[in-house]
């Protein structure tokens, strides 16, 4: 197997990224989204207004998240990509501006485009994020953060244990729901 291969091979089996989920356009690309739960963060450091665009979790997971959890290598395959602002469909909370990510959180409705049913929403955490804060649920799932806002700017949408999404969202300064990244990929042929 050549250098391409062995980055491809790593990359696709990634420790971290374990579930690909759906080719992209011309076939070039493929979005990544975690199996697991793998840390639990706030959405955003304090309690306030905020949005995806300008959240410390975003900021986490393209920066410390990033450069920790893949070689130099393995990010330059990681396309910037624009991420939408998409809109919570049940509130008419401002979702803020679209975004220039590497790694992002899925909206409302990208979980419901790749995620059917609850029962494939539903996610267990990781044991590093167990030791983070998370509670974990007598099923052994978690909640888990996405990017649509909630029912106002200080909440933001989540998936509960039961795989419910839950657009009405949970407060963005709480420690117990985890992180499940996302991110396209530019296979190296």
């Amino acid at each position: 197997m050549d250098q391409s291969g062995i980055l491809n091979h790593r990359i696709f089996y990634h420790p971290l990224l374990r579930r690909m989920i759906k080719s992209w356009k011309d076939g070039t690309s493929l979005l990544l989204i975690s199996k697991y739960a793998l840390d639990c963060v706030q959405y955003n450091a304090s309690y306030s207004d905020v949005t995806w665009e300008n959240c410390s979790l975003r900021k986490w997971l393209n920066g410390t998240f990033m450069n920790t959890a893949f070689s130099a290598e393995e990010r330059a395959i990681i396309p910037i990509v624009t991420v939408s602002a998409d809109k919570n469909p049940e509130y008419n909370t401002s979702p803020g501006n679209s975004t220039q990510d590497q790694i992002f959180l899925l909206s409302i409705p990208e979980v419901n485009k790749y995620f059917t049913s609850e029962t494939e929403r539903q996610c267990k955490p990781t044991g590093y994020a167990e030791t983070q804060g998370n509670v974990k649920s007598s099923n052994g799932n978690c909640w888990w953060w996405l990017r649509s806002p909630g029912n106002n700017s200080g909440v933001a949408a989540a998936v509960n244990i039961e795989g419910t999404i839950l657009a009405h969202g949970t407060f963005v300064s709480n420690h117990f729901c985890t992180v499940r990244p996302a991110l396209w990929i530019n296979p190296i042929s």
